[in-house]
């Protein structure tokens, strides 16, 4: 839809609104390895997630609006002070700003790859446009199942969308390619975050992806739920997840075949995992 004079589902207006854009270092160790992953936190959502950690962005409507060409200075900062790559966050209701901006930023001298971390819930066309834009893909794989993305997510058609964004991402990227110092340059990286009481859901997810992809992709399998937001109407994941629970999905994908993997400790379940959305590199 035109966001000109009225805000998407998103929240959001046509105009790029970022919150921070930093450098990182609590992502994957391929993304953000001992210097930082250059991470650009967009403001709005195009999902609805009932335990968003990031809620202060995501519906909040916290950030700044930017002009295309202070992005790509933006992504040229970030490469200076020396960023592995420059990981966009929640960027997809901002397409086409952030085609035009990576196209000026590398007009400029940007080397960097471009990280797209998402929540999968994307069309098709969306992907495809960005093929010659984005090197490394990082999905979520939230659910399994459509009647728990259409509770906690109010995304009712979530599994079959997301199921064809990242069909088309290991299309684009078949294979994960590091360099020689372990960091990634190209490939996919699917993340599922293990939700209190959905291990089987989490099995599910998960054995999707092994049996779907094999080894041409990386599972991250992540413990860091951290319930910051008022879950009352959600009793059953108003907690964090257990270290039982968490092992036994991670004991499944080792049963399973799965050995191109991450796994997080329990520690990041954690507030301050959580970025200070304070517009810093913003200004």
């Amino acid at each position: 839809m035109d966001r000109a004079d009225s805000t998407g589902y998103c929240g959001m207006y046509d105009t790029v609104k970022i919150s921070r854009a930093a450098l990182h270092m609590w992502e994957e160790p391929c993304i953000s390895g001992e210097k930082g992953s250059g991470t650009v936190f967009f403001s709005g959502c195009n999902m609805k997630c009932v335990f968003c950690q990031n809620k202060e962005i995501s519906t909040g409507g916290f950030g700044k609006e930017i002009t295309v060409e202070r992005l790509a200075q933006i992504f040229l900062e970030l490469q200076k002070k020396g960023a592995l790559n420059i990981n966009l966050v929640t960027p997809t209701h901002y397409t086409l700003q952030i085609i035009d901006a990576v196209k000026l930023a590398k007009a400029k001298g940007l080397k960097l790859p471009i990280v797209y971390n998402t929540s999968s819930y994307e069309k098709v066309e969306t992907i495809k446009l960005l093929a010659d834009v984005v090197d490394i893909w990082l999905p979520d794989f939230k659910y399994m199942d459509n009647n728990a993305a259409q509770r906690y997510s109010k995304a009712s058609d979530y599994v079959e969308n997301a199921k064809s964004a990242i069909d088309e991402m290991v299309r684009q990227q078949p294979q994960c390619i590091f360099d020689d110092d372990g960091i990634i340059q190209k490939g996919v990286i699917v993340r599922h975050l293990v939700l209190p009481g959905q291990v089987q859901r989490a099995k599910d997810a998960i054995e999707y992806l092994y049996n779907r992809y094999c080894d041409d992709i990386f599972i991250s399998i992540m413990s860091q739920y951290t319930p910051c937001t008022d879950l009352n109407d959600y009793p059953e994941i108003n907690r964090k997840i257990t270290q039982k629970e968490y092992d036994e999905v991670v004991d499944f994908a080792v049963e399973i075949g799965v050995e191109n993997g991450f796994l997080q400790e329990g520690e990041s379940a954690s507030e301050s995992f959580i970025p200070p959305f304070d517009q810093e590199g913003v200004e």
